[in-house]
């Protein structure tokens, strides 16, 4: 009987999870300690290679038809544009960024979630986890003043920045802030010579301002309001939005009544480590950021991407138990990156002194302009370029083709990778096994490239590879995985 799993917290990355376990048969328990979902925007973004991921279980079409699609991302300066990205060149097949409201995303993978037998249980909040080796016990607080503690076999806390779980095990979250107030807002506006395709920064001396559409004539504004001041930052109003877009540019928009305010500060904080015993950690609970470049709901979500195929394969009893050891190292360097390359681009649109902002724009003009770079930055946007080199999951790379631990490019004509209710490894080749597996998915894929051996991961990264006829690697490889000692 598969092992039961508690998810906390509801936002995407609860959701995903929530999803991904029910789709693969684990037992799931989903709890929200909110009353009711929020109705503002916040995360906006769902980038090409979390919608590849979505694929599996059906969800990236109502979520591509609900959102803006932006091919493109361009800085300027003024009246000149310092670069442009194009982001329909991804090797995907979602050659753009998806612009959709979070509490429209909720919605639908909410009702993903239900669909798949799970209720999201709001009012319930979890006061306290203690763990054994034997499972969890949770300490749960529901809307009628009761107070239980029930048992789990694992439990994942998707339950924010300021996690519950995180702080009852006393999980040390690391990291600073950057000392600037940053103002956001969603507005209605008229006058943009830039269309709903396009994702516009406009760099200024006194700070950047971000225009990312949401619809028709709707924009998130994003803009840096100088360095902190007071115990938390205060929102500006849509008069002190309307100077900033005046003065930053394009100074021919004009903002209409403002559909939600708000204010915040940039923290860069991420654990040691993601798992704890039977307890692991996914998305803020685990990792905070800049939001420049708008990676940190996928990334969360991807965190659960990588997590939920390890426990089904965990509590099927298809693999040891020291699979799920891989998740913290891949998903940790994973965090890593991201934090450091939004720190970059926020401290480069930061800059105040106008020697080195001359320098900057024109370096970054010589340089964005090149195709190769274009193509490098685009692949790290849209995060089709996100892998795990240095995994210990990955085997051997017998063959001519890409290193395990790199994503093995959906193909139109087939199933995503992982697809079904069963997380199997895909094998690739130009002839059957002259075994069978239960790891392995019994459908075999033509070889790419021809010849080699490929053997795909549930979650579409290559797991390892092998010259046509080295079926001893491939089996000695799966073998490792059911073993009980690595």
């Amino acid at each position: 009987m598969a092992v039961s799993v508690l998810v906390v917290g509801a936002g995407p990355v609860g959701l995903t999870m929530a999803l991904e376990l029910a789709r693969y048969k684990v037992p799931v328990r989903l709890i929200e300690k909110a009353t009711r979902r929020a109705q503002t925007s916040r995360a906006i973004a769902i980038w090409p290679r979390t919608l590849e991921l979505l694929d599996r279980a059906g969800a990236s079409r109502e979520l591509v038809e609900a959102g803006v699609k932006v091919t493109a991302a361009e800085i300027n300066a003024g009246d000149k544009q310092i670069a442009r990205i194009p982001l329909n060149s991804a090797e995907s097949p979602h050659k753009f960024v998806l612009m959709l409201p979070q509490c429209d995303t909720e919605a639908i993978l909410q009702r993903r979630v239900e669909a798949a037998g799970i209720r999201c249980e709001f009012g319930v909040e979890l006061k306290r986890v203690t763990q054994d080796e034997k499972g969890v016990d949770a300490t749960i607080a529901y809307p009628d003043g009761r107070v239980e503690t029930e048992g789990f076999d694992w439990a994942v806390a998707c339950d924010g920045a300021h996690s519950t779980i995180r702080h009852n095990l006393g999980l040390s979250f690391d990291g600073d802030m950057i000392d600037t107030d940053w103002g956001l807002g969603d507005f209605y506006l008229t006058g943009a010579p830039f269309g709903p395709d396009k994702l516009s920064t406009y760099w200024h001396k006194d700070g950047p301002i971000i225009y990312f559409p949401l619809a028709a004539n709707r924009y998130r504004i994003v803009a840096s309001l100088g360095p902190s001041k007071g115990d938390k930052p205060i929102p500006p109003t849509a008069e002190d939005f309307q100077a900033l877009v005046t003065a930053r540019g394009p100074s021919s928009i004009k903002l209409d009544e403002p559909l939600w305010l708000s204010a915040f500060r940039i923290n860069e904080r991420q654990v040691q480590t993601y798992r704890s015993g039977r307890i692991f950690l996914a998305g803020d609970a685990a990792h905070v950021h800049s939001p420049a470049g708008g990676q940190g709901m996928n990334t969360g979500m991807q965190d659960a991407f990588n997590l939920a195929w390890k426990l089904a394969l965990t509590g099927r009893g298809m693999a040891a138990p020291a699979l799920l050891d891989s998740y913290s190292p891949e998903r940790h360097a994973i965090g890593a990156e991201v934090i450091a390359s939004a720190g970059k681009l926020t401290k480069m649109a930061l800059i105040s002194n106008p020697i080195l902002q001359d320098m900057r724009n024109h370096i970054a003009h010589l340089f964005l302009g090149l195709p190769l770079v274009q193509h490098a930055v685009a692949a790290q946007m849209t995060e089709i370029s996100v892998g795990y080199p240095d995994s210990s999951l990955n085997g051997s790379h017998g063959g001519s083709g890409q290193k395990p631990g790199t994503r093995m490019p959906p193909i139109d004509s087939e199933m995503p990778y992982g697809s079904g209710d069963t997380p199997f490894f895909t094998l690739r080749a130009s002839e059957p096994p002259p075994f069978n597996h239960p790891l392995v998915n019994s459908t075999i894929r033509p070889a790419i490239p021809a010849n080699d051996i490929a053997l795909v991961r549930p979650d579409g990264y290559l797991a390892m590879s092998a010259r046509a006829g080295d079926w001893d690697s491939v089996r000695t490889y799966l073998d490792r995985l059911r073993s009980a000692a690595r």
